[in-house]
């Protein structure tokens, strides 16, 4: 028997990325201009790196607590507060590798073999995977696209729904299609959870990465005290820190020490000296992000400019998160025009069939970058649009 039949079916089944085999094919391209990943092009800022360093040089490798250490889950509750409006405490919070652990521990917590978990696709990938890996079933729930945008179809959330069902993924704003619930999808989908007695797992990761003059409706608003929602976030998008792996989870202060347990048998916490620059971030870091929205939102105008100019492309505008999920006319095998854009085009984008089965035929595009570079790129990408 060969040593791979020997894993577990989940392990061995777990799926490529389908981002990663483009990026992988095109990375090394002269030239090519990169907006298949989800981040900036920004390094991370110096006050964050400075505020790290002084706490490696003061020592601070040792193992440290569980859920994070004091001074981080009170900047935590303090910028919820400013951004939120209203008080938080410190142990509502806990420090996780990135936000994928975060995602990965309230699975755990919730969604045992054989038990359901429902997600609006087009999805980002990482939530159905890590799902089915630990035994769960993912249970996809499309996305509409109508004349003003994607729409949630909360019946269609309802209709999904068996005995089985533990949890529902929230991802607003979306990652790939910019779509944002407003406050009354927002209640729908709280109320038919309280009703069914199913978990939200709410990915609200860009919440102040939306270009309405504010940051994104939030469950954080309309729920009480004692609703089923796990929160889950990371430090990566807002303040250019995807290679530090550190993220948080925000939950009921009573499941606090479970959540601790399951960090302990996972990672046993985050290293010390990152926390120091997550603190940086959280206190000094609105000004940044604030200009970092700005930029994104002037670069998402001028690639939705450049390739509408087409006539060929269909697109709704995103109003959050930094992706432009677009179709383009006669469009159909999305990984093979992900890699024929590498080819001819030398722009790397993210094919629409990585984000599941609702996303084929369309490409997904990063416009978190220097204004030059989208500008650039959208109008490689116009000139590969009218030649296919």
């Amino acid at each position: 028997m060969p040593l791979i039949d020997s894993l577990r079916a989940e392990a061995r089944l777990a799926p490529v990325s389908g981002i990663e085999a483009v990026m992988d094919y095109g990375r090394t391209r002269p030239g090519l201009i990169p907006l298949w990943a989800g981040e900036g092009d920004l390094p991370t800022p110096d006050f964050i790196n400075a505020a790290a360093m002084r706490g490696l040089a003061a020592g601070e490798t040792f193992y440290t607590w569980q859920g994070g250490i004091p001074d981080l889950r009170q900047s935590l509750a303090d910028y919820h507060q400013r951004h939120f409006g209203r008080k938080f405490s410190p142990d509502e919070f806990l420090v996780t590798i990135g936000g994928m652990q975060a995602i990965v521990l309230s699975l755990l917590a919730t969604v045992g073999a054989g038990d359901e978990a429902i997600y609006l696709t087009p999805s980002w990938p990482n939530f159905a995977a890590a799902a089915a890996v630990g035994g769960g079933k993912p249970v996809a729930v499309p996305l509409r696209q109508g004349d003003n945008g994607w729409v949630c179809d909360v019946d269609a959330i309802e209709a999904a729904i068996t005995p089985r069902t533990r949890a529902i993924f929230v991802n607003t704003p979306a990652n790939p299609t910019g779509w944002t619930a407003d406050h009354e999808t927002l209640q729908a989908i709280l109320d038919l959870c309280r009703r069914h007695g199913i978990w939200i797992i709410a990915d609200e990761i860009y919440a102040l990465f939306h270009f309405g003059g504010s940051r994104a409706p939030s469950f954080m608003d309309i729920m009480e005290p004692e609703d089923r929602i796990l929160f889950v976030n990371t430090f990566s998008k807002n303040w250019a820190m995807t290679g530090w792996r550190v993220g948080w989870l925000r939950t009921h202060p009573s499941l606090g020490r479970t959540f601790e347990n399951l960090i302990q048998y996972s990672t046993s916490g985050v290293a010390q000296f990152l926390q120091r620059g997550a603190i940086a971030a959280l206190e000094e870091g609105d000004e940044f992000l604030a200009s970092q929205v700005e930029r994104a939102q002037a670069a998402r105008d001028l690639a939705c400019r450049i390739l509408g100019d087409t006539g060929r492309v269909k697109f709704s505008v995103p109003p959050g998160a930094f992706y432009l999920f677009f179709s383009v006319d006669g469009l159909e095998d999305s990984r093979k025009a992900a890699f024929d854009i590498v080819d001819k085009a030398n722009v790397g984008l993210a094919p629409g069939i990585a984000f599941g089965e609702a996303g084929e035929g369309s490409l997904r595009l990063c416009f978190h970058r220097r204004l030059d570079q989208v500008e650039e790129a959208a109008n490689r990408l116009a000139d590969w649009i009218r030649t296919v």
